[in-house]
C-alpha cells in the first residue's frame, strides 16, 4: 500500500484510530511531520499524545488507518530498515538486567550491523559520540539497574542517538531529569536538528518548554488535534483554557521571543 503524505513529510498518518482492546485513545487522525523540524506533540494526561507517539514508531498497530513511512504503510516495511531510518525512546524502558551503560548504548548500532559486518570504527564514533552529547561517558562501566532515574535517561537518549536515524521519536525524554538536564536534553534535540538535520518528534508535559524548542507544535485532546503550526500561532490564552482548562496569560518570552504562558486559576468550565 502506497499512500501519498505531504510534501516535506517522510512520517505521517492517515485516519488513524488506535485503541487499547475495547478502549479507543485515538480516533480519524491526520498527521504529516515536517521534515527536518523539531515537532511537539502536547496535552493533558490521557489525551492519546504518548499512545500516537507509539504508533508512529510501531509500538502499537493501528485499528484503522495507517502510519505512512516514506509512502508507504509502515506496518509493511521490514524491520530492520525501520530501525535504519526511525529511532525510539518509548516513556518507560526496560533494560536487560546487568547490562553496562556501555553495552546498552551500543545496542543502538544493531540496525547496522549484519552477520558479515559486525563492530566496525563507524560504530565505535557514534557510541562514543551519543555518550559525550548526553554526558554518560564517566558512566560507561556501570550497570544501568544501579544508576538514578536522572542518569538512567540519559543513558536511553545516547543509545536512541547512537542509532543515527534520520527520525528520532521521543516519548517524554525530560521524565526524571531535574531542570538543568531537562535543558541539556532538550538542547541537544535542537542541536541535532539544525546541526545534522534530524527530524525530531517529542511528547512533553511542560507547554512552556514544547513552546520554546519546537518548530512544529501539534496539542491534542480527547484523541485528536486541536490546533497544529508555529508555536507563536498555537499558544494562546484560548487554545490553553480549551485544551488545559487553565486560565492563562500568554506574554512574550523575554529570551526566545516566543510565547510564554503564565498561569492562573483552573477555568470553572473545565
Amino acid at each position: 500500500m502506497t499512500v501519498e503524505t505531504a510534501a516535506g513529510s517522510r512520517l505521517g498518518a492517515r485516519d488513524l484510530t488506535l485503541s487499547y482492546e475495547e478502549r479507543t485513545v485515538v480516533e480519524g487522525l491526520d498527521l504529516d511531520v515536517p521534515d527536518g523540524e523539531v515537532t511537539v506533540i502536547v496535552g493533558p494526561n490521557a489525551c492519546g499524545k504518548s499512545t500516537l507517539l507509539r504508533a508512529l514508531g510501531r509500538l502499537l498497530r493501528p485499528a484503522r488507518g495507517a502510519v505512512l513511512l516514506d509512502g508507504e504503510e509502515l506496518a509493511r516495511i521490514p524491520t530492520r530498515r525501520v530501525a535504519q531510518s526511525l529511532g525510539l525512546l518509548p516513556q518507560t524502558p526496560v533494560a536487560p538486567e546487568a547490562i553496562t551503560v556501555a553495552d546498552l548504548v551500543a545496542r543502538g548500532r544493531q540496525p547496522h550491523q549484519r552477520w558479515w559486518r559486525q563492530w566496525s570504527e563507524a560504530d565505535e564514533r557514534a557510541v562514543a559520540d551519543a555518550m559525550a552529547r548526553t554526558d554518560v561517558a564517566a558512566l560507561a562501566d556501570r550497570a544501568v539497574d544501579e544508576l538514578s532515574g536522572g542518569q538512567r535517561q540519559r543513558v536511553w537518549i545516547a543509545m536512541a542517538l547512537a542509532q543515527e536515524t534520520d527520525l528520532l521519536l521521543l516519548d517524554e525524554p525530560t521524565t526524571y531529569l531535574d531542570i538543568s538536564h531537562q535543558v541539556e536534553v532538550l538542547d541537544l534535540c535542537r542541536r541535532l536538528n539544525q546541526e545534522r538535520g534530524r527530524t525530531v518528534v517529542a511528547v512533553l508535559h511542560d507547554l512552556n518548554q514544547a513552546a520554546r524548542y519546537a518548530d512544529h507544535l501539534v496539542a491534542m485532546k480527547a484523541g485528536r488535534i486541536v490546533a497544529r503550526g508555529r508555536p507563536a500561532d498555537v499558544v494562546t490564552a484560548e487554545l490553553v483554557r480549551e485544551v488545559f482548562g487553565l486560565e492563562s496569560v500568554v506574554v512574550e518570552d523575554p529570551v526566545t521571543g516566543g510565547p510564554l504562558v503564565v498561569p492562573g486559576r483552573p477555568w470553572e468550565g473545565a
